[in-house]
């Protein structure tokens, strides 16, 4: 019996995951990161150590998905009818997904960035600004218009809708600093797919327009573009 009843824990445990993953698209988006990252850090040849880091990381996103998943479906068998309470629940179930993911974002620039100076093609010795200082200048600041955009257009919130899609602007802004930073053609590759995937979700969640989504492209690229050639990269 004691047997038979860890079994079905077992079950059970694989049952939410299967069913956070066949229902909740950023779950999705999180597993296919996890993959090219992962691959990355095998192509790189990172050290053992190094690797458990992004994997830690990588279950910690995971993880945080899985109890913002949990939250939002116990909140709705509870509560019919908006509250604002069940709305902050929401709202920090979110924030503790978000942080988790920006504590990976950290780890695989710690990690993976170092590695990948040996592969960037030589333009020739020049005077650069500090890599990590000009990659958080250039998120910055297309926060800030970003939030600009949604404040001048009058929709949609900090986190939802409008214009421009933010999600989508800060996805290209990094994968647009990573191409710039290595240089390497396939490092770009994965950094557009990863960035793509961020615009098909907010298209496909119907969170953004088309137009929305393609104008927060072009602000992440073209504003992350000029910081760069600010500091000389």
């Amino acid at each position: 019996m004691g047997v038979r009843k860890l079994l079905d824990s077992f079950n059970y445990a694989a049952a939410g995951v299967i069913y956070t993953l066949r229902t909740q698209r950023n779950m999705r988006i999180h597993i296919t990161a996890a993959l090219l990252v992962l691959g990355l850090g095998l192509y790189l040849r990172v050290s053992t150590r190094d690797l458990l880091f992004l994997f830690f990381a990588i279950v910690l996103v995971i993880m945080a998905e899985m109890f913002n998943t949990a939250v939002e479906v116990a909140v709705d068998l509870y509560v019919q009818h908006f509250h604002p309470l069940a709305q902050i629940a929401k709202n920090v179930a979110a924030g503790a997904v978000l942080m988790a993911a920006l504590n990976s974002i950290v780890v695989a620039y710690i990690v993976i960035y170092p590695r990948l100076e040996s592969l960037s093609f030589d333009l020739g010795p020049k005077e650069k600004g500090a890599p990590l200082f000009v990659t958080l200048v250039a998120l910055l600041l297309v926060m800030i218009l970003v939030v600009a955009g949604k404040a001048w257009s009058g929709r949609g919130t900090s986190v939802r809708g409008g214009l421009p899609s933010g999600h989508t602007a800060l996805a290209f802004a990094g994968g647009t600093a990573l191409a710039l930073l290595t240089g390497n053609a396939l490092v770009t590759t994965v950094a557009l797919i990863m960035a793509l995937l961020v615009a098909h979700s907010r298209l496909d969640s119907e969170v953004h327009t088309l137009f929305e989504v393609i104008m927060g492209a072009l602000l992440g690229v073209l504003v992350t573009f000029a910081a760069f050639r600010l500091a000389g990269w």
